[in-house]
């Protein structure tokens, strides 16, 4: 079982259109994909599960993207960073969707209440539009992942981190590059 989680800067930066890219890049993962947050939309329910991939969601691109299910969990961000609502939460989904899926979580929250074998940070927002959790969660990124008029990679010595880590430039998210598919295979199979 894999467990990758998917962080941004801020809103709007592509963590949708990355995990799209991920799980058609990756399929015989059979993902279970999962979005996070805090707002309400549409759904009560703290574990919602998209069944009609024809919808206009991002779990509904998930679906069509390749991944086996896909789910939205809603819990209020609380300040404490040690908040209980959203570990509730998980805890359930995992015992409704079983622990042996190949799960990738959309959320920089996730990593509050759980390891996972690989976290991606999608870098993109100005600093005055940054998440709140983006500053607990950068430092915890194995690469980052930006937008750029071209492909590539390179690796650079963020302060904080004891290790350089690779910073991913993609012209387009939902599709993989071959030198980041290698890295990640290489990382996944660990």
């Amino acid at each position: 079982m894999a467990i990758v989680v998917v962080g941004g800067s801020g809103r709007s930066v592509g963590k949708t259109a990355l995990i799209c890219g991920l799980i058609a890049a990756f399929k015989e993962l059979s993902w279970t994909a999962v979005k996070v947050t805090s707002h309400e939309h549409w759904k009560v329910e703290p574990i919602w599960e998209e069944g009609d991939p024809a919808q206009e969601t991002d779990t509904a691109r998930y679906l069509q993207a390749g991944a086996r299910r896909a789910f939205l969990l809603t819990a209020p961000e609380q300040r404490d960073p040690n908040e209980t609502g959203l570990g509730l939460v998980m805890g359930e989904f995992f015992r409704s969707a079983g622990r042996g899926a190949n799960v990738i979580f959309e959320s920089n929250r996730v990593l509050y209440h759980l390891q996972p074998n690989l976290y991606l940070m999608v870098n993109g927002a100005e600093p005055d539009g940054q998440k709140s959790s983006f500053e607990h969660a950068a430092p915890l990124a194995d690469a980052l992942v930006m937008r750029a008029e071209a492909d590539g990679v390179e690796e650079i010595a963020h302060s904080g981190v004891s290790a350089a880590r690779p910073i991913f430039k993609l012209a387009s998210f939902e599709q993989i590059t071959p030198a980041m598919d290698g890295w990640l295979r290489q990382r996944l199979a660990r």
